[in-house]
């Protein structure tokens, strides 16, 4: 063992050695570049290739520079030119020679800070733009703006030249109306100036009133005010439904359905008839269900299940068939095609389609013969599909379940949930429950088609949903979060099948022919830089993430990252960065693939009450079955860019009204505290979200006073300059709730102390029965 230990100090020797000689020969051979030489050479390359980005590894390559410190000092070098403008940083580890002018058009985003930024179309770097240099523009407004040159040890900067197109034009807020003159107060607060409202624009409004109000005149050099009018006075701030139709109006959502669309909609006829019966497959006597949330009206999707002669099963997956009802063009469709897709509040949807339709002609309703667009499959008893086919149906279904009525009848017959396997096989008495054996089946079936997915490399992320259950006027009285049970993975896994096989028939063609126009819902593989950032961070923690250029095997090895953290103190934490990671899914008519469930095809067809999207491929692939040639794609793929946004813009609206009432309920809980994890680390404070309701708020880093706090971006966490105490994400911490802000939706929590947490054992010794569980004590 010494002897080998003696070998290994020798080799060490040798080697130094030999780097001492190669360096000195290479000193003595030749003379190191000083600064200004290399700066010469680099300005030269990038000046006789202005078009091309090139990399670290690129460059050094090109320009010979094959020692450590010489590439150091190239790379300090192409710092200092991107921060003089000679060269443009692209991503983290390549530049090229900067050819863009001194104007430049882009977005323009607005911060109550002040710290305002400009977007520049290509998608650089955000540029500084001070408040005096803005000309009042908002967040969201197209404008043109002139870079200032740049001073030395001063941050680029840019100034608003011309505001191109303005985002938007109405604004909801609370009104004050005084003796001469009104104002519109945002929560936003973005306004440097107040939105000013003339007394005889009013349209009825008072002071405490939420109200949309639409600019009249823009600021200018001669007035700095904005000046507008209410178009709508919602009602009193602080009610339930104003608050709701408040979050509506403020990304520009409908909060009334207009008249002439519900009168045309009250017009068509429900009747099906003799000709739509022979047009159409007849599945009125294959026992069918429906499977959805207890409060839901607007069934649109069915299951149907039957044992075929061959041995094989046939599941028909039934779609409502709108687009029988809704035809392109029409007041109904346009008022559709511009939601583009229902709107899910805490309490209450605001759907794409008249009610009529959506609760009633379209929805499959239990024991009423409906209309439907299906995908039919024969499986065998391995869950492999051996038919499929399309067809307008006629159905009837025999039974609605809710999910949670699915899901006993499941465990009623020995399935445990989180499992993945099936029931057991029955005794002599069979199964429990009416029509068990059907829904027992297709959960089989359903559970076979999951692990073959996962095994094709789809990623599995569990996610949990947080929900409220509200009173008669609105207020939230518990708030709790929801995991899919089997219920509801057995239906979202015969909506995937339908979907990803609706997509094949039109997108998969043999090779050398070109597949017709169709909106797919693509996925695109994970940000390159964030995916080795994740694997990079999740190595300290002595996880290998293997990065691959294949889709399968990535995700393959996120879904064992995420089965190796399961249960680790690092999981939310490891979890919520590997989602940052991916990428948003989006409608378009050229298919990339969906990385996340791992399918080379996939679309939306199964749910057209609530989607355009789906509405718009239930009317292609008629017109295909028909023989019809493909749809114009520029026309198809404007409309999935619309369909796209509008998804985004109502996400964005849900999420405000869950901050609401997150906001709302926490408010009865003041001075409580509670078990929390970290759930966001940003330069300005800690985000924290409950364990027991995930309710999120913020700790401002001004209450962080034990220390002065480095913010960390690359290791998410804050680290103290002095002690070295470390906030990272995913830490448990406790909290005290300090502040609920409901104009502002904004939740401030403080760190409770030891002091506080033994006051609180002492003060309370068994919880109160108020709704919560056991994670929390108050506070005094």
């Amino acid at each position: 063992m010494k002897d080998l230990q003696r070998y290994k100090l020798f080799r060490y020797f040798v080697d130094i050695i030999k780097v001492q000689i190669i360096m000195g020969k290479e000193k003595k051979g030749k003379k190191r570049l000083n600064k200004a030489e290399l700066a010469e050479k680099i300005t030269g390359f990038f000046q006789t290739q202005p078009d091309q980005t090139f990399s670290f590894k690129q460059i050094f390559r090109a320009l010979k520079l094959t020692t450590h410190p010489l590439k150091m000092l190239a790379i300090d070098v192409m710092e200092e030119m991107a921060w003089d403008d000679f060269l443009a940083k692209v991503g983290e580890n390549a530049y090229t020679l900067n050819t863009k002018g001194q104007v430049q058009e882009g977005v323009f985003v607005r911060k109550s800070n002040g710290k305002n930024s400009f977007l520049p179309d290509d998608g650089g770097t955000p540029v500084f733009v001070s408040e005096r240099n803005s000309m009042s523009a908002l967040s969201g407004d197209r404008v043109k703006v002139q870079f200032f040159a740049r001073r030395t040890n001063h941050i680029k900067e840019a100034m608003v030249i011309e505001i191109l197109q303005r985002k938007k034009e109405t604004f909801v807020g609370k009104l004050q109306v005084e003796p001469e003159i009104a104002f519109l107060i945002t929560p936003e607060n973005l306004f440097v100036h107040d939105i000013l409202i003339p007394k005889k624009a009013l349209n009825g409004g008072k002071t405490g009133d939420r109200a949309v109000v639409k600019i009249t005149k823009w600021p200018d050099a001669d007035h700095k005010n904005l000046v507008g009018e209410v178009v709508d006075v919602l009602g009193t701030a602080g009610d339930n439904d104003v608050e709701m139709n408040a979050i509506l109006a403020q990304f520009g959502l409908p909060y009334k359905y207009p008249k002439k669309v519900e009168e045309a909609a009250e017009k068509i006829s429900a009747e099906i008839t003799a000709q739509d019966l022979a047009e159409r497959e007849d599945f009125r006597d294959v026992w069918t269900c429906t499977i959805d949330p207890k409060d839901a009206k607007d069934f649109d999707d069915a299951l149907s299940i039957r044992k075929l002669e061959s041995g094989l099963w046939e599941v028909g997956v039934h779609i409502a068939d709108v687009s029988h009802y809704v035809k392109e063009g029409d007041i109904i469709d346009k008022e559709a095609q511009k939601r583009a897709t229902s709107i899910y509040l805490v309490d209450r949807t605001i759907p794409m389609l008249p009610e009529r339709l959506c609760n009633f002609i379209c929805s499959l309703r239990p024991d009423e013969e409906k209309l439907a667009y299906s995908a039919i499959f024969h499986l065998d008893e391995n869950a492999e599909i051996k038919h499929f086919h399309l067809a307008h149906t006629v159905i009837k279904s025999d039974r609605r379940y809710a999910y949670e009525e699915a899901q006993k009848l499941l465990e009623d017959n020995g399935v445990v949930d989180g499992t993945g396997e099936p029931a057991p096989a029955p005794d002599k008495e069979g199964y429990k429950g009416e029509f068990a054996e059907n829904i027992i089946t297709l959960d089989r079936l359903a559970k076979l088609l999951r692990k073959d997915r996962f095994k094709n490399g789809s990623v599995n992320f569990d996610s949990e949903e947080l929900h409220f259950d509200i009173d008669e006027k609105g207020k939230p009285i518990r708030c709790y979060f929801k995991r899919s049970k089997d219920a509801n993975k057995l239906i979202e896994e015969f909506m995937l099948l339908a979907n990803k096989y609706v997509a094949m028939q039109v997108g998969k063609v043999a090779r050398g022919k070109k597949a017709k126009t169709l909106p797919y819902r693509v996925h695109d593989n994970p940000d390159p830089q964030k995916f080795e950032n994740l694997r990079q961070f999740t190595a300290k923690f002595g996880y290998r993430l293997k990065s691959s250029s294949t889709k399968g095997a990535t995700a393959r090895a996120l879904n064992a990252l995420m089965a190796e953290v399961e249960g680790k103190k690092e999981q939310k934490m490891i979890q919520t960065i590997a989602l940052r990671s991916m990428m948003k899914a989006k409608y378009t008519t050229h298919n990339i693939g969906h990385f996340g469930l791992a399918f080379d095809y996939y679309t939306h067809f199964t749910s057209p009450i609530r989607r355009y999207p789906d509405t718009m491929v239930h009317r292609l692939l008629t017109k295909y079955q028909e023989g019809g040639r493909s749809a114009n794609q520029d026309h198809i793929e404007e409309l999935c860019e619309h369909c796209s946004d509008m998804e985004q813009v109502a996400q964005n609206a849900e999420r405000d009204s869950i901050k609401y009432k997150m906001v709302e309920f926490m408010g009865d809980h003041l001075g409580e505290c509670f078990d929390a994890h970290i759930s966001g680390i940003q330069s300005f404070g800690i985000y924290a979200e409950i364990d027991e309701n995930h309710c999120e708020g913020m700790i401002p880093m001004r209450d962080l006073d034990d220390d002065y706090y480095e913010f960390d971006e690359k290791n998410y966490c804050l680290i103290g300059r002095r002690h070295h105490h470390t906030y990272q994400l995913g830490d448990p911490i406790r909290i005290k709730v300090a502040k609920a802000n409901l104009e502002r939706k904004q939740l401030d929590f403080t760190l409770a102390d030891d002091d506080e947490g033994k006051k609180a054992q002492k003060t309370l010794q068994k919880p109160k029965s108020n709704g919560h569980s056991k994670g929390h004590k108050r506070c005094r």
